[in-house]
């Protein structure tokens, strides 16, 4: 039960449906696209763009859960296909994507859960090409006001398994936050800190020995 807890509050970074169980809207409705003028989804198109264009960021975060839980730590990404986040204590997680499969790591007691990628509402942020008519990923609700830009997206196949809403700066446009709703209603803001974007990382932040559960200390 220890590694299912802590997995749940790493998972809610970024992930809203990817645990067995979670996905429990099995006579979900279709998904519902979000009605878009013609100069919102030019918008859409830049933001499109901007995050296309993202190849490396690193950021601490803050993530705070409805539940009342908190927690930080550093968040890397590499695109296509790399993720390493770094809990601060007490949580005793890293999480690491690779190109196919997402590890959950408690290296308190030594124990890993692999969970494919694409098993993840959030997946097309890893995407080699991204874009919001990505299959399997369906834009269903879009605001911009007050500076900010909120982009909401859900799974098309499972659309009340999660939501994840990206919320964007605007001139220039720029990746702020995300929030996290899952099946059972958990609300999990993530607010990056100071993002940088765009500049080298080394690949062996994104490797681990699994069965030495060895892990670079970069954090």
């Amino acid at each position: 039960m220890r590694l299912l807890t802590t997995i749940a509050i790493a998972i809610a970074l970024l992930l809203a449906a990817a645990l067995p169980g979670a996905a429990i809207a099995a006579k979900a409705k279709p998904a519902v696209i979000a009605p878009i003028g013609a100069d919102d989804r030019t918008h859409l198109k830049d933001i499109e763009k901007y995050l296309d264009g993202i190849k490396t960021m690193q950021s601490p975060f803050l993530q705070i859960s409805s539940t009342g839980e908190q927690a930080q730590g550093m968040l890397y990404l590499s695109r296509p296909g790399r993720l390493r986040i770094n809990y601060e204590p007490p949580v005793p997680v890293i999480i690491i994507a690779n190109t196919s499969y997402l590890s959950y790591i408690d290296t308190e007691i030594k124990q890993i859960q692999h969970l494919p990628i694409d098993d993840s509402p959030a997946s097309f942020l890893l995407r080699e090409n991204f874009s919001f008519s990505a299959d399997g990923v369906v834009v269903s609700d879009y605001a911009k006001g007050a500076g900010a830009t909120r982009v909401t997206l859900v799974r098309s196949k499972d659309p009340l398994a999660g939501r994840l809403t990206l919320v964007f700066s605007e001139r220039p446009i720029q990746l702020r936050k995300w929030t996290v709703v899952d099946a059972q209603g958990v609300v999990t803001d993530v607010t990056l800190l100071n993002p940088r974007f765009d500049f080298p990382l080394p690949a062996d932040l994104f490797d681990f020995d699994e069965r030495s559960l060895q892990i670079d200390g970069r954090n």
